[in-house]
């Protein structure tokens, strides 16, 4: 995970722009486009809101993923030593 060569805070910066992104683009995402079809079918928030529930729970899924993939390399790590 990390290498003598490396840089020490790569990895707390490589943690945080991926669960950034997990947390901002299907979030984004989805509130776009459920503003763009509310309007175009008229039914004012309630693609919107679904798909912002949607969102979330794409959000929530990805974030737990990242976490349990680190969670299972710090153990591994610590496991070598």
């Amino acid at each position: 995970m990390i290498e003598k060569n490396q840089n020490w805070w790569k990895p707390g910066v490589e943690i945080f722009s991926q669960v950034s992104g997990w947390i901002v683009a299907p979030i984004v995402l989805a509130l776009v486009v459920g503003k763009f079809l509310d309007t175009r079918y008229g039914t004012k928030p309630v693609i919107f809101l679904s798909l912002a529930g949607i969102g979330f729970l794409i959000t929530c899924f990805g974030i737990v993923r990242i976490v349990r993939k680190y969670i299972k390399d710090i153990k591994d790590l610590a496991d070598k030593k």
